[in-house]
C-alpha cells in the first residue's frame, strides 16, 4: 500500500516565517549598507573640501570724530577699510549679511552699518569699506576719563568688528548659512602733540575670524 506524504500547516507556517525573517534581514542589511555608504561619501567630501574660514586684515582706519555731547552722549565718525580673502582653492563664499561697528573699552561707539552682500571666488581678495557713525549714543560716565587717560598715554585703541552670515559653494552645491564674526584691533597715535585732523592707522594687521 502506497503512502502519501504531506506537510502539516504548522510546518508550512514555520517555513514562511523563516522566509519573512530572511527578507527583513536582507532589507535591514541593504538599508544599513546604503546609509553607511552615504555617510562615508559625505565624510570623504568633507575631508577633501573642508573649507578654511575667510581671512580679514585691517588696511586703514580714519577717526574723524569722537566727542561727548553732555555727560554721556557720544558722537563718532570712523572710516574703515578691510581686505577680505578667500583662502580656499575649490570653495567659493557667498556673504549674505554683513554688519560692521566700532567699540572702545568694551562700549559700542557707532551704530551697526550694513555692507552690500557679495560673492567671493576661489582665492579671491576684496576690499571692503564702511563709514561707521554714531549720533547721541549713550556711553558710560567714565568714557571721557578713559579717552583723556589714553591721550596722556599717547595711544588710542579701537576694536573694529564685523559679523554676518555666509554660505560655502562647491561646484553647483551651496551650503546652508553659517554665522561668522570678525574682530580687528587698531592702535592710533593720540596725544596733545598730535597734529589736528583725523587720527589714522594703516597697520595692515590680521583680524581674528570665527565661523
Amino acid at each position: 500500500m502506497s503512502q502519501v506524504l504531506s506537510k502539516s500547516p504548522k510546518h508550512c507556517g514555520d517555513k514562511q516565517g523563516v522566509n519573512v525573517d530572511k527578507l527583513y534581514k536582507k532589507l535591514f542589511y541593504s538599508f544599513s549598507t546604503l546609509i553607511l555608504s552615504i555617510l562615508s561619501l559625505i565624510f570623504l567630501v568633507w575631508l577633501i573640501l573642508h573649507p578654511s574660514k575667510p581671512e580679514f586684515s585691517l588696511q586703514e582706519v580714519n577717526l574723524y570724530q569722537l566727542n561727548l555731547s553732555g555727560t554721556h552722549l557720544l558722537n563718532s565718525s570712523i572710516q574703515l577699510t578691510l581686505l577680505s580673502k578667500n583662502p580656499n582653492q575649490k570653495v567659493g563664499i557667498y556673504y549674505d549679511e554683513l554688519q560692521a561697528y566700532a567699540s572702545y573699552k568694551g562700549q559700542q561707539i557707532t551704530v551697526d552699518t550694513s555692507l552690500p552682500p557679495f560673492y567671493q571666488g576661489h582665492e579671491e581678495r576684496n576690499i571692503l569699506t564702511a563709514s561707521l557713525v554714531g549720533t547721541g549714543l549713550p556711553v558710560a560716565s567714565s568714557f571721557g576719563y578713559e579717552v583723556g587717560r589714553d591721550q596722556t598715554a599717547g595711544k588710542l585703541v579701537l576694536s573694529l568688528k564685523m559679523n554676518g552670515r555666509l554660505r560655502w559653494k562647491v561646484g553647483t552645491w551651496v551650503s546652508g548659512r553659517y554665522r561668522f564674526n570678525v574682530n580687528c584691533v587698531s592702535i592710533m597715535d593720540f596725544g596733545p602733540t598730535i597734529p589736528s585732523g583725523p587720527l589714522s592707522s594703516k597697520q595692515g594687521t590680521q583680524c581674528s575670524t570665527t565661523v
